[in-house]
């Protein structure tokens, strides 16, 4: 399955669904911009970031209520990242419908590994099947701790 075919789920008044055409990207922007991780993404960023993954928008009478991304080559590995869940929708089980639909999708089966990472949420992902990583030191990485700190134009031109 393409990393841009349909999928889509519906569970009671909740649809999971692939279709990036359906993004509301004020809202991935504006919910993002708070985060811990992301925290002032400028929303070119996020743009490119949704053009190259695979992007599920949660939806509740059509209005989106949540958004997770996987960065994937959808045979070896996947990396979920990015997931939010609007804060009037939290403690509702919207999350876990979320997370339940991502790790069905037919292009996520089978790989390698499948990664994510969280400061709080380790509950939700075990239910999942997402465990700690049984050998930390065996991965790097390289990590900008502030890549959305705008620079001033004179700093920018090095001045």
């Amino acid at each position: 399955m393409s990393i841009d075919s349909p999928f889509e789920k519906q569970i009671g008044d909740i649809t999971v669904s692939c279709n990036k055409s359906r993004l509301d990207i004020a809202f991935i922007h504006g919910e993002l911009s708070r985060t811990y991780w992301a925290q002032g993404i400028p929303r070119e960023t996020l743009e490119r970031a949704i053009a190259n993954s695979l992007c599920f928008g949660v939806y509740r009478a059509g209005k989106q209520v949540g958004y997770a991304a996987v960065v994937t080559d959808q045979a070896t590995f996947a990396w979920l990242c990015d997931v939010i869940i609007a804060e009037n929708e939290r403690g509702q089980g919207v999350g876990k419908l979320l997370i339940g639909t991502i790790i069905t999708h037919p292009g996520l089966q089978g790989l390698r590994r499948f990664m994510l990472g969280t400061k709080d949420a380790h509950g939700l992902y075990a239910q999942f099947g997402f465990q700690p990583m049984d050998e930390p030191g065996r991965f790097m990485q390289i990590r900008n701790v502030n890549p959305y700190k705008l620079c001033l134009p004179n700093q920018a031109a090095g001045n």
